[in-house]
C-alpha cells in the first residue's frame, strides 16, 4: 500500500471517528434544546464527517486502482483529504462558536469577526478545484487501471 492509499484510509478513519463523537455532541444538544434540535453546525459537522468517511473510502479505492504514479496520486489524495479536513474544521469552529447558521451567507461570520467576501469566494473556488480536480485525476487513473479508456 502506498502513501496515497494510507492517507485516504487514515482520513476515512479520522472522519468516521469525528462523525461518531460529534453524534454524541448532537444527541446531547438535542436533549438540552427546547426545540429538540442541535445547532445547525453541530448537525452539519456530524453528517459531513460521516459522509467524508465514506467518500475517503472511494478515494482510497480509486487511488489503489490508478497506475498514474505515486506523486500524482499522492497530490490528488492530499488535495481531497486536506479540503475534507479543512471543511470539517470550519464546521467544528462554527458549531463551537454558534456564530452562524450559514457560513456562506453574508455577512460572513467567524466568531465576532467578519470575513471578507473575496476570502470566502477564493477559498470556495480553491476547494472546488482541489476536490473536483483531485477526484477527476483519480477517476481517470482508475479508468486506466480498469482498462475502461
Amino acid at each position: 500500500m502506498d502513501d496515497a492509499e494510507r492517507i485516504a484510509l487514515l482520513g476515512s478513519g479520522v472522519h468516521f471517528l469525528i462523525g461518531l463523537l460529534t453524534g454524541v455532541w448532537k444527541y446531547r444538544a438535542i436533549m438540552k434544546s427546547p426545540t429538540g434540535q442541535a445547532h445547525p453546525y453541530v448537525d452539519i459537522l456530524h453528517r459531513a464527517s460521516l459522509m467524508y468517511a465514506f467518500a475517503s473510502l472511494i478515494v482510497w479505492k480509486f487511488a489503489e486502482l490508478s497506475p498514474l504514479g505515486r506523486a500524482v496520486e499522492l497530490a490528488a489524495v492530499v488535495a481531497l483529504e486536506g479540503y475534507f479536513g479543512i471543511a470539517i474544521a470550519a464546521y467544528f469552529v462554527h458549531a463551537l462558536l454558534k456564530d452562524t447558521d450559514n457560513q456562506l451567507r453574508a455577512p460572513f461570520r467567524l466568531g465576532a469577526a467578519t470575513v471578507p467576501r473575496a476570502m470566502i469566494e477564493a477559498f470556495m473556488w480553491s476547494l472546488i478545484a482541489a476536490e473536483v480536480g483531485g477526484f477527476v485525476v483519480l477517476f481517470y487513473g482508475a479508468g486506466i487501471g480498469l482498462s475502461m479508456w
